[in-house]
């Protein structure tokens, strides 16, 4: 599996994940619709790659139980005893967790900046970013045969 490394960053600040590659064009897509927050983001996300806002939103009321009150224990221990690709979703609430959502796994690592509406493809060895394309629909299990396409606004910037 070509898995990627995620992160959002929002007005409320940043969430970083895990997710397959092929969810790239996905997120590129659902920027086109201007998403204010992560949350908005991810739900635009799941109308072409479904099953991921939900995997991502518990992950993070997980994260939010275990590592309440500024105690960030739990996530400096998942950072030092799990591999990369298999840390579950974090806020960035550190410079720990800063540092890591900048890290890429396996196929690379890109940035959603909601606030700058920016791209930026840290590494990226699954395939190139474009302002416009078409990608297959998943509907969380498999793909379902079909297609969608998506055109980035002008104010949008990609960085390689």
């Amino acid at each position: 599996m070509n898995l990627v490394r995620i992160t959002i960053i929002d007005p409320a600040g940043g969430i970083s994940f895990v997710a397959d590659a092929e969810a790239l064009m996905a997120f590129t897509a659902a920027c086109a619709r201007n998403p204010r927050t992560a949350e908005e983001l991810l739900a635009f996300v799941d109308v072409n790659y479904g099953g991921l806002r939900e995997r991502v939103l518990n992950g993070l009321a997980i994260f939010d139980e275990r590592n309440a009150n500024g105690n960030f224990t739990a996530i400096h221990q998942a950072f030092d005893f799990c591999q990369p690709h298999e840390l579950p979703p974090f806020r960035i609430v550190d410079e720990r967790t800063r540092e890591q959502s900048l890290r890429p796994v396996k196929a690379g690592a890109v940035l959603y900046n909601l606030i700058n509406k920016r791209i930026v493809q840290i590494q990226n060895s699954y395939r190139e970013i474009t302002r416009a394309g078409r990608a297959p629909v998943f509907d969380g299990v498999s793909h379902t045969g079909r297609m969608f396409t998506y055109r980035l606004p002008r104010e949008w910037v990609i960085v390689p």
